[in-house]
């Protein structure tokens, strides 16, 4: 029987593991994380997966430790898996397969290496991402590619649903390219880094929206971290504005003249950006609560207020 250890967390990893089980690869440990409080977890229970399974788990702060090298080297395991787990692994992990240390990544590789790749490629405006199955080599998300699935971005995506998306198409890549791997018929091509892209971590404050761009990249943004992420935010008068959902309208701004500027058309919320088109915000909240036009408070009276 086929033997892997696997590092596994978030949607990707618990569909992931779900597809080892099925196709009957024996887990003899599972590295996972504790889930933090501060997080709203939209994701499926990686731990519970493996325990109704009879997996070993482990959560260790560092698994990069000779102890936990050398646990997985004891669990003499032919591959090793790494399916959205949060911590880089050690090139000594890399030793610890018989037969290879794979990933599977939340882009189309060369693209997006690196951290939140679905963020990232959301912000920038792109029509598609995907998963990629690749060999792991001590730099990040370079090793030969095994298999990719694309799925599109569309425009009003937000992070959460291409995230869905992604985790669908490394579901599928993992249940065709799991056969091929365990009976050495599997073929992986280098990537070419040249024509790619890396990109590193994003911060709370990355939300935060210069008013200076177009309607378009205010837009792009707010969808890029949109909750269960820790969303797009500005201040004013003394107030933080949370936007939880925009869309691109149709119509031109109201106020071009003031713009970048927040209003209200009756019971929606509207912001002129400075190429002069508008959004309609759709989802607005004033220090974590969602307010409507009728019940603003005081910091947002006097419509049409200024953004900067």
């Amino acid at each position: 029987m086929t033997r892997a250890v696997v590092f596994a967390y978030s949607e990707v990893g618990y569909r992931c593991l779900r597809v080892l089980l099925a196709q009957g690869v024996e887990v003899p440990l599972l590295f996972t994380h504790a889930d933090d409080p501060r997080e709203q977890r939209w994701w499926g229970d990686v731990r519970q997966l493996a325990q109704e399974a009879g997996v070993r788990i482990e959560t260790p702060t560092d698994p990069n430790t000779a102890q936990w090298i050398e646990a997985g080297r004891a669990a003499a395991p032919d591959f090793l898996f790494s399916f959205y787990y949060r911590y880089m692994l050690a090139p000594g992990w890399l030793d610890v397969p018989r037969r290879g240390a794979l990933n599977m990544h939340g882009s189309l590789l060369p693209r997006y290496r690196g951290r939140a790749p679905v963020h990232w490629a959301i912000l920038n405006g792109e029509a598609e991402t995907g998963a990629s199955l690749h060999y792991m080599v001590a730099k990040p998300d370079a090793g030969a590619l095994v298999d990719q699935q694309s799925v599109p971005i569309l425009e009003d995506d937000t992070a959460l649903s291409v995230s869905l998306k992604v985790a669908g198409a490394a579901e599928t890549v993992l249940a065709r390219s799991l056969p091929r791997l365990i009976d050495g018929t599997s073929a992986a091509r280098p990537l070419d880094l040249a024509q790619g892209s890396y990109f590193g971590r994003r911060t709370p404050e990355d939300g935060r929206i210069d008013w200076s761009r177009t309607a378009r990249a205010v837009h792009d943004l707010v969808r890029a971290v949109a909750p269960p992420f820790p969303g797009a935010f500005t201040d004013v008068n003394g107030c933080r504005l949370a936007l939880w959902e925009t869309r691109l309208d149709a119509q031109p701004a109201q106020h071009a003249g003031l713009a970048p500027c927040l209003y209200a058309v009756g019971d929606d919320w509207y912001a002129d950006c400075a190429d002069g088109r508008r959004l309609k915000i759709a989802q607005l909240a004033v220090d974590g609560v969602r307010v409507s036009p009728q019940h603003a408070p005081p910091p947002l009276s006097g419509l049409p207020l200024h953004l900067s």
